[in-house]
């Protein structure tokens, strides 16, 4: 089996974190864009391309800019030398205990954190 570009991989991680940020699972957001939650799962993992009109339609429906899938992009996918492992750890996922203080990210209370902050309705609120 052929191992995913980088790239592919961190926009895959980026897609799952703002999805599960939203609340959303993988179902509602191939709905969304026509298309089953394996395929998301596949975009996810990196282990299929999404095309840039794909992406498109996933950004409007994840209510970022197309800009967002690249950001924090790691040093090492710039200069095309692969990635060890299968990739970050998405959003909220557990990691090593020194993973997660090397980046609190990955820890499940900063995801619960974020979707309380996100349930609160009245944006005067949210900025206190």
């Amino acid at each position: 089996m052929a191992r995913s570009h980088p790239v592919e991989t961190h926009v895959g991680a980026r897609m799952r974190q703002r999805r599960t940020l939203l609340g959303m699972n993988q179902t509602k957001l191939g709905d969304a864009v026509g298309l089953t939650f394996q395929q998301i799962q596949k975009y996810e993992r990196g282990a299929n391309r999404i095309g840039s009109s794909r992406l498109y339609e996933f950004a409007k429906v994840l209510d970022v800019p197309v800009s967002y899938f690249f950001d924090e992009m790691p040093a090492n996918v710039l200069t095309g030398r692969p990635m060890s492992g299968r990739g970050r750890k998405g959003f909220g996922e557990t990691g090593t205990p020194f993973e997660q203080e090397k980046d609190p990210l990955i820890k499940r209370e900063t995801l619960e954190l974020v979707r309380a902050y996100y349930k609160i309705r009245e944006p005067r609120v949210r900025k206190r």
